[in-house]
């Protein structure tokens, strides 16, 4: 909307033209998500303590976590409101890239508001069956990966690239489909399965959307693509403006999230966080960088799979508790050790996938 009035406002002062500058909107929608979620962060959490929607501990996690039964949740539609909020004023709206983004985003939003709200307002502890969570997130993703497939304009939007390997491009065609299927879905329930400690999950994901954006304003440029070699998408560039708005978003909310925790952002921020996170790797072309900046997401998922399938063959379990920082909570490692030397984690994989642009 701002773009539009300032479109409008350059007809008659062209100094409003600035604002037409990717890089200059970039920024501003980073400050403007910052300062949405200061100003509305203390009246939501308020609101959720008014209303009693507040966190329920499991008995069998560690003793540590006890004391944070009743610290509200569901505050991940806090962070949707002003991501939705800051794109709609700053990105251009014509660009078919961000609606898909944001629907995509909101969509599993709407499943991990589902799953809380059956969880902590009706009380059912089993929260939205998992059946019926896989299916809706089957269809929102197909659905994503069918509608960027059929409006295809270029080869380079279906086309596979390997880090570090300039050479190696694979023109994926119709598998295009199913590997967007999984990237989308299996970010959502990475992101969801780390979200376990206080911030332990907002910042690797306000990381990863940083380094996206200098992957989506290098791909949308024509003459950075080509001299770094990477795919050329045309329009692409425009997604740095929604992960300008992950960044405030997510680091506003890592001020009321940090330990010990205000608020927990629920699967409505995490399964949301993580869809967009994958749909936007996917539309830069760097799903096998986002797996690389996505270590640690992919290491808590990885410790689940591995623990359950061990318990089901051997009886046995590998960690002490899964996901993985519960293991190292249990070994004795206090909650902000975990967090922080995770976070230093995920900045040294975001570093190792951002020289990808250049070591090819």
């Amino acid at each position: 909307m701002l773009l539009w009035l300032t479109q409008q406002l350059s007809e008659f002062y062209s100094g409003f033209q600035v604002f037409h500058y990717l890089t200059l909107r970039a920024v501003l929608s980073v400050l403007t998500a910052l300062c949405i979620a200061f100003l509305t962060g203390p009246m939501i959490i308020r609101y959720l303590k008014d209303y009693q929607i507040g966190q329920v501990i499991r008995e069998v996690g560690p003793e540590s976590h006890l004391n944070k039964a009743g610290t509200p949740t569901m505050g991940g539609a806090f962070i949707l409101f002003v991501v939705t909020l800051t794109i709609l004023l700053w990105a251009d709206l014509a660009n078919r890239y961000v609606w898909v983004v944001l629907f995509v985003t909101l969509a599993f939003g709407a499943i991990g508001w589902m799953d809380d709200y059956r969880k902590l307002v009706r009380k059912d502890t089993r929260g939205l069956p998992a059946r019926w969570k896989y299916f809706w997130q089957s269809i929102i993703a197909l659905s994503a990966a069918l509608f960027l497939y059929l409006t295809v304009q270029s080869p380079a939007e279906i086309e596979l690239i390997v880090p570090f390997f300039k050479q190696i491009v694979i023109n994926l065609g119709i598998f295009y489909i199913v590997l967007t299927y999984f990237v989308i879905v299996g970010t959502s329930n990475a992101v969801n399965l780390t979200d376990g400690l206080d911030g332990l999950a907002i910042l690797p994901t306000v990381l990863i959307a940083a380094a996206l954006a200098v992957f989506a304003y290098v791909s949308g440029h024509v003459d950075f693509a080509n001299y770094l070699a990477v795919p050329h998408v045309a329009g692409v560039g425009e997604l740095v403006i929604i992960c300008g708005a992950l960044v405030g978003a997510g680091l506003g909310f890592l001020w009321f999230n940090t330990y010990p925790a205000q608020v927990f952002m629920g699967d409505v921020g995490s399964l949301a966080l993580g869809a967009a996170l994958g749909v936007m790797a996917v539309l830069v072309r760097q799903e096998l960088v986002l797996f690389i900046m996505g270590g640690v997401f992919v290491i808590e998922t990885v410790s689940v799979i591995l623990q359950v399938t061990s318990y089901k063959l051997t009886g046995k379990r590998i960690f002490r508790m899964a996901p993985i920082h519960h293991h190292f909570e249990l070994k004795g490692w206090p909650e902000p050790r975990v967090i922080v030397r995770f976070w230093i984690i995920t900045v040294i994989l975001v570093l190792i996938a951002l020289a990808s642009l250049k070591i090819r």
